[in-house]
């Protein structure tokens, strides 16, 4: 009879702890805690952007206070002021190459007009076509075929 009302005890002990984890489960479940959860969770994310921004906005401080001490920068170097440059007839103009992997990078340069060596210039113009030579027929008499 012990022994029964023992078991009886284990039982009802089981039932009541696993009532209890059920119940945690669903009010950690529902969508109002669900939301709550991924509201904190986004706040501390918001939070450690933050200090790891102030962070690095304190490391380019110093970085760049070291920068200045070394370069001189800082005040105890006597920089002479720029002199405006002066452009003489037409502005120079670069050209700009294409980015790589672009469709225009694939392109040959363009390529300007040159001399040839009897004194004419040559442009696409005045250059003759040459007649295109016949191919020969394709196939022969060594087909497997007969």
């Amino acid at each position: 009879m012990v022994r029964r009302i023992f078991w009886m005890a284990v039982g009802a002990g089981a039932t009541v702890w696993a009532m209890n984890k059920a119940n945690d489960a669903v009010h950690r479940l529902t969508p109002d805690s669900l939301s709550g959860t991924a509201a904190r969770g986004a706040l501390h994310l918001g939070d450690l952007a933050k200090q790891f921004a102030q962070d690095v906005r304190a490391g380019m401080t110093e970085r760049e206070e070291q920068l200045r001490e070394d370069l001189g920068l800082d005040g105890t170097a006597v920089v002479e002021p720029r002199r405006p440059r002066v452009l003489r007839g037409e502005p120079q103009y670069r050209a700009i190459s294409a980015a790589p992997g672009s469709p225009a990078a694939a392109l040959p340069p363009p390529s300007r007009a040159r001399a040839s060596t009897d004194g004419a210039g040559t442009t696409p113009q005045a250059i003759e076509k040459t007649p295109r030579r016949a191919l020969p027929p394709r196939g022969g008499t060594n087909r497997k075929d007969h």
